[in-house]
């Protein structure tokens, strides 16, 4: 015979897993001191001009 499941039971255990997974993607983006996350920006810009910077220019965009 079948295993009985409460499917009210269920929905809970899903919502909660659901739960937990929306908050460690927030503690990801907001868990972060600000000093961090801008210390992260600077290294991005800096990142993206130093790559500009080797950029080739050709002259042939029209």
């Amino acid at each position: 015979m079948a295993e009985l499941v409460n499917l009210r039971t269920v929905r809970k255990r899903a919502k909660r897993q659901q739960d937990e997974r929306h908050a460690a993607a927030n503690r990801l983006i907001h868990g972060q001191p600000k000093h961090v996350r801008s210390l992260d920006q600077a290294r991005e810009a800096k990142a993206a001009r130093d790559l500009d910077q080797h950029r080739i220019d050709t002259g042939d965009v029209p």
